[in-house]
């Protein structure tokens, strides 16, 4: 859905959305959308701002992403507000490198003639999920030496002895 500035113009643009499962491109990701997103909230163009457009509402989903310790599935419940803000991208500077300041640090671009609101949810849903993706605090992850998911199966393997060539470098 494209939320269009010439739209935003003339008036705030209300969206309430769902997008079923598969319709919004996490590529690249590890992430899957299991349940249909539903997305309400409004759109507007800031007066007096030079084109900078607020994006504020609701988004509930279910996402399956893969656990970093065993290699499982790992589901997570998205319920959470977004409130955003966006500038025109002909107001990024020419530099490659540029200093922003706090504020600025939170400000997203668009370029005309507006923002695909999936494009965002995707990245909304990326932000809600946490650093670290695990099924339960006590997974014991996959085996080092024989691969086995130890949530799954007691491995019996034995931990190899480190090289001790290195071992004089510990102690620095």
């Amino acid at each position: 859905m494209l939320l269009s500035i010439k739209e935003m113009e003339v008036k705030e643009v209300r969206f309430d959305e769902t997008f079923p499962p598969g319709e919004i491109d996490f590529s690249g990701s590890e992430v899957t959308q299991v349940a249909p997103l539903h997305v309400r909230g409004v759109a507007e163009l800031l007066h007096n701002t030079g084109g900078e457009v607020r994006i504020k509402g609701r988004m509930t989903t279910t996402v399956e992403a893969v656990c970093d310790r065993c290699l499982g599935p790992v589901r997570f419940e998205i319920d959470a507000p977004f409130d955003l803000f966006y500038r025109p991208e002909s107001d990024l500077p020419d530099e490659d490198e540029f200093a922003i300041d706090e504020g600025e640090a939170e400000i997203a671009y668009y370029k005309e003639p507006g923002l695909i609101l999936e494009e965002v949810l995707a990245e909304q849903i990326q932000l809600q999920l946490p650093m670290q993706r695990i099924c339960s605090e006590n997974c014991e992850g996959i085996c080092p030496i024989c691969g086995a998911n130890r949530n799954e199966t007691a491995c019996r393997c034995t931990p190899v002895a480190p090289d001790d060539r290195w071992s004089a470098l510990r102690n620095l």
